[in-house]
């Protein structure tokens, strides 16, 4: 099961739709004039007029460089590091239980229903921490390591009962050592919710898998407590947004991320389904949704951001707000398997965001006077 590492990265990379940006400059712009189209598309989709295009203009708020710097220095100390410190905290504690429960195994009834629960709380910590699309998490490809996700072709499934079975008495030490797809939430639910009870292997699997994803996660957290000043460029010039430019565009990429491989292509909305909705195998698709719009309500309904705004256009904050919340409501009233929603519903979903999605890039992120990213899943 243990793979050359330039081979396993190269893999991770291909599920993940990371490829790209190795290929060569022909296959970029055939990628990148592919990914523009099915963007047309789906706006063509969404809006109903021409006047639905067009956007107003909005004014740059008058933002100083001590109000950015303090803006940055509290999204890195109240946002980012206690979201990575939360998944820290929650990945301890399925190790913990896994101690407790899989001391005599088989492990069944009360026993696995705790681990499940708390898997599922760990799931949702690190979906909230998914808005921090840059930094060590990325630079690394830890990210995938903690989470291969969009895994289309089954990947984890096969990879971890195939672990299981040749290493019976896997350590944490050895599991570091194998590929991305074997590792992390996913692996975690696949052992923890395929199986009706575990065995002596797979409780060694479950507490390697808790205990290396621990590891991971804290190493991340360090480097952030560590070099937050360099990691969200706070020291920059009054001429420099580059810290806010990556906060932003990593929110703005964690809407089309989540609309385009939780929703848009699992469910088929626009074309052929491709892949599958997040927590598929525990069912739990909606509460990995609902936590990565609870993160996003958390950090662009900020107060210190809305005061910061609020010399341009205060509307800009009531906006998504609102669309937040009306996300938040529909998703409250869907099952918490997704795909078991009927279309309406999920069209409603795919609708919810790209508004959201419109409103970050043609409203916020003019109003902070910087720029949408290249790298934006929807080409605009």
């Amino acid at each position: 099961m243990k793979k050359n590492h330039v081979l396993m990265m190269a893999l991770s990379a291909l599920s993940a739709g990371l490829l790209i940006s190795c290929a060569k400059p022909a296959e970029k712009q055939t990628a990148n004039a592919d990914a523009q189209a099915d963007s047309q598309k789906v706006d063509a989709q969404t809006d109903t007029s021409a006047a639905a295009d067009s956007q107003p203009t909005i004014p740059a708020a008058d933002i100083s460089p001590e109000a950015e710097a303090a803006y940055l220095k509290h999204v890195a100390n109240d946002l980012v590091i206690p979201a990575y410190a939360d998944a820290v905290k929650e990945s301890e504690m399925l190790n913990t239980l896994a101690q407790k429960h899989c001391q005599n195994a088989p492990v069944s009834g009360e026993g696995l229903d705790a681990l499940r629960a708390q898997w599922l709380v760990l799931a949702q910590a690190w979906a909230n921490a998914e808005m921090i699309h840059f930094g060590p998490a990325t630079e690394s490809m830890s990210n995938l390591y903690i989470n291969y996700y969009p895994d289309e072709r089954g990947l984890v499934h096969s990879g971890v009962s195939e672990l299981i079975r040749a290493n019976p008495k896997l350590t944490a030490d050895a599991l570091a050592n194998e590929s991305a797809i074997v590792q992390g939430v996913p692996g975690l639910e696949e052992a923890l919710y395929a199986n009706d009870s575990l065995d002596a292997g797979q409780c060694a699997y479950v507490l390697s898998a808790s205990q290396a994803l621990q590891t991971r996660l804290q190493s991340i957290t360090d480097n952030w407590q560590q070099n937050a000043a360099t990691l969200l460029a706070i020291d920059e010039t009054q001429d420099n947004d580059k810290g806010l430019n990556q906060w932003m565009n990593s929110l703005l990429s964690l809407v089309e991320t989540m609309k385009s491989n939780a929703i848009e292509q699992p469910l088929g909305l626009t074309s052929k389904a491709k892949g599958h909705v997040p927590a598929a195998t525990a069912g739990e698709s909606r509460a990995i949704i609902n936590a990565k719009v609870a993160a996003l309500n958390t950090a662009l309904t900020d107060p210190v951001l809305t005061a910061m705004l609020s010399s341009s256009n205060s509307q800009v904050g009531n906006e998504l707000s609102t669309a937040l919340a009306e996300t938040s409501s529909l998703l409250a009233q869907m099952p918490e398997d997704i795909t078991t929603a009927d279309k309406a519903q999920q069209t409603k979903l795919h609708e919810h965001l790209t508004h959201i999605t419109q409103i970050i890039k043609h409203q916020l992120i003019p109003a902070l006077g910087i720029r949408v990213g290249f790298n934006s899943t929807d080409g605009d």
